[in-house]
C-alpha cells in the first residue's frame, strides 16, 4: 500500500520527529511531501532513503501549492494520504479528495484548548479545520484530550481514532561521552547543573516560566533546544532578569539525543499539550521530569507512572522550587521507566499501518457498492 505523507514543515518538532519514526519503520512505499520549511528532519528523512516532495509553499494563502501538490497526489499512485498540522490538513485533505485518492488519514497532533500549533484558536480557524476535516476519513488523535478537543469542535466520535504516539526509546539512552562532548560544543562546565527543555519557541510552549526561574537559580544553566518566533523575547527576558549568560538557545537541532545527555533536568512548562513526547524522550534518557501538562502520562494504565515526573503548576515559582529540590538532591539518571515502554514506536505503526488497511479496505468496498 503506497502512502504519502504530507505535512506543513519539517523543522525539528514532535509531530515531526514522530513522521520521521513512522516513515523509517514502515517496510511499504512510502513518500513526504512538505509545504515549507523542509529543515533538519528533511534531511534525516532523506538519509533513510525515503523520497521528500518540496512544494515550496510562500504562506497559508499560497494556492499554488495546492495546484502543485493535486498534480502530486494525481501522478503518484498513493493509496493513502496521510496529512499531518493544521495547514497540511486542509491542503493535503483537499488535493487528494481531488485526486480522488481511496483512503485520506489526518493526525492531529497539536490541537489545545486555546491555540493549535502556537496561533490563537479563532472562529474562523475552527471552521477552517472542520470543513477540512469533512474532506477526509478518519482523524487520529494522539490522545485521549486531543479526541475530546476534537469532538468539542463538532468532529463525530465515530471519526476519530485514538492512536498514542510512538518513540524508540533506545535511541535516546544516556551517553556520558555525548554528554561530554556535547557541553564542550556549547561550553558549559562539566559541573554546571543544566536545566533544558526542548520544543518550539512560541508563546504556547511558556519557556518564559523556564527563563524566569532559572534566574532565580544561580547555580543552573538553561540549555532550550529548538526556535520560534518567542526567541527574541525569551533572550530579552533573560538579559532583563541578570541570566542572559546562563541561557543557551541551541535553536533546531537534529540530535536531541546527545543534548538530552547534556541535561541533568527536564522541564516542561507548556500547559497545552496533546501528548507531551518530549517529556517522553527526556524520560527514556534517564531524566528527572518537571511538566506542567502531559496527556501521555495522565492517560497511563494504572500502576506506570513514572515515580521520575512531578507534575507542578506552570509557573516560575513552582518551577525554580521543584528544579531547585531536585538540585539538592543531586539528579542522578534513572532507569527507563514502563510508562516509556508504554509507547513503544513498534505499536505506534503497528496500529497506523492497520489504519490504512481498514480505511481503505471500507472506502473501496463503498465505491463498489454505489
Amino acid at each position: 500500500m503506497k502512502v504519502l505523507h504530507v505535512i506543513t514543515g519539517l523543522a525539528s518538532g514532535g509531530a515531526e520527529r514522530q513522521l520521521r519514526d513512522l516513515v523509517a519503520r514502515r517496510g511499504q512505499p512510502t513518500e513526504v511531501a512538505v509545504l515549507t520549511n523542509p529543515g533538519v528532519v528533511a534531511q534525516e528523512i532523506r538519509a533513510a532513503g525515503i523520497r521528500v516532495h518540496e512544494l515550496g509553499m510562500r504562506g497559508n494563502r499560497d494556492v499554488r501549492a495546492l495546484g502543485s501538490l493535486a498534480r502530486l497526489v494525481r501522478t503518484g499512485g498513493y493509496d493513502v494520504v496521510h496529512t499531518h498540522l493544521f495547514r497540511a490538513g486542509l491542503y493535503g485533505r483537499l488535493a487528494a479528495r481531488l485526486a480522488g485518492v481511496p483512503a485520506i488519514v489526518a493526525t492531529e497532533h497539536s490541537i489545545g484548548e486555546r491555540h493549535i500549533e502556537g496561533r490563537t484558536i479563532t472562529q474562523p480557524i475552527r471552521l477552517l479545520a472542520r470543513g477540512g476535516e469533512r474532506l477526509g476519513h478518519v482523524t487520529v488523535a494522539v490522545s485521549s484530550a486531543a479526541a475530546r478537543r476534537l469532538r468539542s469542535w463538532g468532529v463525530p466520535a465515530r471519526r476519530i481514532e485514538i492512536i498514542p504516539n510512538g518513540l524508540d526509546h533506545l535511541a535516546f539512552d544516556f551517553d556520558p561521552v555525548a554528554r561530554k562532548e556535547t557541553r564542550g560544543r556549547l561550553r558549559i562546565p562539566e559541573d554546571a547543573v543544566v536545566v533544558g527543555g526542548v520544543g518550539r519557541l512560541d508563546p504556547g510552549k511558556r519557556f518564559e516560566v523556564l527563563v524566569e526561574a532559572v534566574a532565580g537559580l544561580p547555580e543552573a544553566v538553561l540549555l532550550l533546544v529548538g526556535d520560534g518566533p518567542a526567541r527574541d523575547g525569551l533572550a530579552e527576558l533573560a538579559r532583563r532578569a541578570g541570566a542572559g549568560h546562563r541561557v543557551i538557545f541551541v535553536g533546531e537541532s537534529n540530535d536531541i539525543p546527545a543534548l538530552l545527555s547534556a541535561m541533568d533536568v527536564f522541564a516542561a512548562p507548556s500547559q497545552e499539550e496533546t501528548f507531551g513526547l518530549a517529556v517522553l524522550e527526556a524520560l527514556a534518557a534517564g531524566l528527572p521530569v518537571v511538566y506542567g501538562v502531559c496527556p501521555a502520562l495522565d492517560e497511563l494504565p494504572a500502576g506506570l507512572d513514572p515515580p521520575a515526573a512531578r507534575r507542578v503548576p506552570s509557573t516560575p515559582h513552582d518551577f525554580r522550587r521543584a528544579v531547585q529540590a531536585l538540585i539538592n538532591a543531586a539528579p542522578t539518571r534513572f532507569s527507563v521507566p514502563a510508562a516509556v515502554r508504554h509507547y513503544d514506536i513498534k505499536h505506534h505503526v503497528a496500529r497506523i499501518e492497520a489504519l490504512y488497511t481498514r480505511v481503505h479496505q471500507h472506502t473501496s468496498r463503498t465505491k463498489r457498492e454505489q
